[in-house]
């Protein structure tokens, strides 16, 4: 079963760069992980504060999540959040989110 879940992802992956061109989703899809975890480094580098790293797969899941967001705020004001999308669409919605 894991050698399949390699394959449909291996296949996926395949089918949104084939389909960017022609799919505005796809094109952020793609775009948005390029170079993806230099960019993560680089917006914590000299951050010497805890991190707490909040990933969400869409904007319903963000919209789920935001109250526990809010709460660690609020418990650990000290901490800082790292929000990131799966979705482009949910991270083009709440990019400029300020909790």
């Amino acid at each position: 079963m894991h050698i399949l879940y390699h394959i449909f992802i291996a296949l996926y992956t395949l089918a949104i760069r084939l389909v960017a061109p022609f799919n505005k989703k796809a094109a952020l899809w793609v775009e948005g992980r390029k170079k993806i975890l230099l960019s993560i480094s680089e917006k914590l580098r000299g951050n010497d504060a805890p991190v707490v790293w909040v990933h969400v797969s869409s904007l319903g899941e963000f919209e789920q999540g935001r109250p526990v967001i809010e709460k660690i705020k609020e418990l650990k004001p000290h901490c800082k959040i790292f929000l990131t999308f799966f979705s482009p669409s949910g991270y083009e919605v709440r990019k400029n989110y300020t909790g």
